[in-house]
């Protein structure tokens, strides 16, 4: 098997159980601003099997950024349109947000600003360790 889907396996499988933790937090904020809120068993077994595969993917796809004969800008690429299709997927099965053509294009317009905002800031972060890693050398 290739090694790094082996490894996409082994993280996603490690972290996937936050998924059903995010779920019970995503009822709980729910149930708190909505009244009279009830869910069915169904929907419970959604939330639970979606968020656990949205956790796996996302835990696995870090793998993506350590292929090293990939280009940066590729390995981001797929990065982000595997977080992306996962993302909209559980949002979208859960009822999280409507399958609204608009909502979805303004989910898809925060989603990505904040997936470069967040690599902005890590790249911004590894650039300054180092600098201060090579100063002291």
């Amino acid at each position: 098997m290739n090694k790094y889907v082996e490894e996409f396996l082994l993280r996603g499988m490690a972290f996937g159980g936050f998924g059903p933790i995010i779920a019970s937090i995503v009822y709980f904020i729910i149930s708190l601003c909505t009244e009279n809120f009830t869910l069915t068993g169904s929907e419970v077994l959604i939330g639970i099997v979606s968020t656990y595969i949205l956790a796996f993917v996302h835990a696995g796809a870090s793998v993506f950024n350590q292929i090293e004969n990939w280009p940066i800008a590729k390995s981001l690429l797929i990065h982000l349109a595997t977080l992306y299709v996962s993302y909209i997927g559980c949002y979208l099965v859960n009822s999280w947000i409507p399958f609204d053509w608009k909502v979805i294009l303004i989910f898809t317009a925060i989603f990505v600003v904040t997936y470069l905002i967040i690599w902005f800031i890590v790249y911004l972060v590894v650039r300054n360790t180092s600098k201060k890693f090579n100063e002291k050398l």
